[in-house]
This record gives structure tokens, C-alpha cells and sequence, in this order.
């Protein structure tokens, strides 16, 4: 079994040690992540300069890489130079510092990575906890991280290849288990504080406020806002299908 494991937060990220301690229960791994923060990076990757690739001693026995591009370059460089191609069993991207729950994993560069491995017909996972701080405790999401590949190793991914787990903020005692989801509807109503920077030229800093449109039981946010941990099977494919009949109607008159 060979797991590769990134995130988004970077490679000196607490949540990407608790994850690659719980990974290497299951067998070999290799990390490539990126070298300083790439949150909200969503699927970006680097074209227009070089990316650089290095060999680190972060993690004591464990083969880890630290790239200069963002968290689906991480993937590429992994499958395609780190491993040259070998087979990956499976992709594991987080611990997240923070939810990757409802719209966020549109921005989400911790999604992004797992969905890039998703892509390439690998079983992926990304793992977030609701806590953005840097000292948040991870011992109860590790204990969920464990038993979600588990499952996924016995059981497979049935009908996509990624699934996209946000883990409450709360003591391990308080998670009342694990259901299964849709996606929450919901957006950021966002703001932009502007200030002036020692030279006196304007700047803006993106700030926002998380509506939540959607908490019906199915949901995602509903899980979480009730002490479960939600998982939502995810994709790439961004096809509206329930839109394709009443449109194939007009299609004649475009």
C-alpha cells in the first residue's frame, strides 16, 4: 500500500503530522506539500514560472518532499517526478485547519489536491477539523481519520473516487458518529476593509461573513452543527444533470 499525503497548510502544519502518523498504519508514505501556506488556492497550478522540488527531513522516517507551487502541483510533481509514475493506492490531503464543508471546497486547496488525485483514478480523501487554530487538537480527528480509511480500504469508494470529511470541533467523547451527506448550500457575504499602508496607498483585506442557506438533515453543516462528522462524496464534475432535459428542449433555438 503506498498513500501519498499533502494538504494546503503547508509542510510544517501540525495537521499534516497527525495525518501522516495515522497513514503510516496502513502502509507506505510519501508527502509532498507545499512550502508555506497555500489556503484558498482551490485548483490553481503553476505555469508561468518554475516550481521547485526538494527533498526535506521534517518528518523522521517518512520520504517528504517540499514544493514551491501550490497543492495540486504537490499532486502532479508527486505522481509524476517523486514517483515517476509508480502506482499510488491512495491520496490523503489535510489535516485541514479549518472547514472545507459546503461551498469552501470550492476554494479549498486541501480539497483541490485530493480532487487532482481523484482525477487521476486515485482513491482520495480530504480530511478537515473545524478548528483554524495552529495548536488545535488533533487526537480526536486522528481517531475519525482512522477509521474513514478503514472503511474506504475494506469497503472501496462506491461511485466516485473522493470524499470530502470535516470533523467538528469538539472532544472525542461529543462526536456522535458519521453520516453521510450532501453538500450545504451556502456563500461567504463578503467585505473588503480598506487602510493605507506607511506610504499612503489604499489596500484592501478580504474579510466575510458565512451564510448558511441550507441546514436541512442531509446536509453537511446540519452534521456538523449536530456533533457528527460529515462526509460528501465529491467530483470534478460540475454538470448540473437535472438542468439537461429542460435545456435540451431549446436546443433548436440557440
Amino acid at each position: 500500500m503506498r498513500i501519498l499525503v499533502t494538504n494546503d497548510d503547508g509542510i510544517a502544519a501540525p495537521g499534516i503530522r497527525a495525518l501522516v502518523e495515522v497513514a503510516r498504519e496502513f502502509g507506505e508514505v510519501v508527502v509532498v506539500a507545499p512550502d508555506s501556506p497555500q489556503s484558498a488556492q482551490g485548483h490553481a497550478i503553476t505555469i508561468s514560472e518554475p516550481i521547485r522540488l526538494h527533498q526535506v527531513e521534517v518528518i523522521p522516517g517518512v520520504e517528504t518532499y517540499e514544493c514551491t507551487g501550490t497543492p495540486v502541483d504537490c499532486v502532479k510533481l508527486a505522481k509524476h517526478v517523486v514517483l515517476k509514475d509508480q502506482q499510488i493506492d491512495l491520496c490523503l490531503s489535510g489535516i485541514n485547519h479549518g472547514s472545507n464543508a459546503s461551498i469552501n471546497i470550492i476554494y479549498s486547496g486541501t480539497m483541490s489536491a485530493a480532487m487532482e488525485a481523484s482525477i487521476e483514478g486515485i482513491p482520495s480523501i480530504g480530511f478537515s477539523l473545524l478548528d483554524y487554530s495552529w495548536d488545535a487538537d488533533f487526537e480526536p480527528a486522528k481517531t475519525v481519520v482512522r477509521q474513514v480509511i478503514r472503511k474506504v480500504l475494506e469497503h472501496g469508494i462506491n461511485g466516485c473516487n473522493l470524499l470530502n470529511v470535516n470533523i467538528p470541533k469538539i472532544p472525542e467523547a461529543e462526536i456522535k458518529g458519521i453520516r453521510i451527506c450532501r453538500q450545504a448550500e451556502a456563500n461567504w457575504k463578503e467585505d473588503f476593509m480598506e487602510a493605507k499602508d506607511p506610504r499612503g496607498q489604499k489596500y484592501y483585506w478580504l474579510t466575510g461573513e458565512f451564510v448558511k442557506s441550507d441546514v436541512a438533515p442531509d446536509t453537511d453543516l446540519w452534521a456538523l452543527d449536530n456533533g457528527y462528522v460529515s462526509v460528501v462524496p465529491s467530483g470534478h464534475d460540475l454538470t448540473v444533470h437535472q438542468a439537461i432535459a429542460g435545456l435540451k428542449k431549446l436546443e433548436n433555438n440557440f
